[in-house]
């Protein structure tokens, strides 16, 4: 998947998923997607207890081993949580090192879904309906959003010069993660209507406005 540059809201650039990138690793990439790919024709055609990795394998145009190096197990071909958090972390490195943990993180993963675009949205919410159907997806899925969660953590710790495990700020990167997951629920659910980074900044103004209820005792 290579990052397009679509959106100007920000002064971030998109990271270029091939930057850097010799000969081989890009051949690994494609590889990789290719798999990943055939994977989910093969689920969407065939449903997901009823395909195989050889299935996979054989689509793919690669042999069952391949498929084994670069994912361990079937339910690693369906997810890209980490992915998606390596991007994030990514533009969140280019943030001001001045600006708000929450704002930093707003701005940061809302240019990630617009700069993503479309096929960020739609293979988010296949994904999700994948996972309320599957249990190993779906316990898979909460374990790389822990490693999302992470890693985000480490990227914020960063610009602040605090430890990459800091509580506060995982407990806030946390916060915005469940944000995030309950956005693209409410969007699938209404018909994918509306444009699903605006959902997302939408969500985080939310967490950064006071709730709380007035003390009445």
């Amino acid at each position: 998947m290579r990052a397009a540059t679509t959106d100007t809201t920000t002064s971030a650039a998109a990271p270029d998923a091939d930057a850097g990138l010799g000969l081989r690793e890009r051949k690994k990439r494609r590889t990789r997607q290719a798999i990943r790919a055939a994977a989910r024709r093969l689920i969407d055609e065939r449903g997901y207890d009823n395909t195989t990795i050889e299935q996979i394998a054989a689509a793919a145009d690669v042999s069952p081993s391949t498929v084994f190096r670069y994912f361990p197990s079937k339910e690693y071909m369906v997810l890209r949580e980490e992915e998606y958090a390596d991007f994030g972390a990514a533009f969140l490195r280019e943030r001001p090192a001045d600006e708000p943990p929450l704002l930093a993180l707003r701005q940061a993963l809302t240019q990630m879904a617009r700069t993503l675009g479309e096929e960020f949205h739609t293979e988010y919410q296949w994904r999700i309906e994948l996972a309320r159907k599957v249990p190993a997806v779906r316990a898979q899925m909460q374990d790389s959003q822990d490693r999302s969660v992470a890693a985000l953590t480490a990227a914020l710790a960063e610009r602040a010069g605090r430890p990459a495990d800091d509580f506060d700020l995982r407990v806030l990167v946390g916060a915005v993660m469940g944000g995030l997951h309950q956005v693209v629920l409410h969007w699938g659910e209404h018909g994918r209507e509306g444009d699903l980074a605006q959902l997302m900044d939408r969500a985080l103004a939310v967490l950064g406005r006071d709730l709380a209820t007035p003390d009445r005792s």
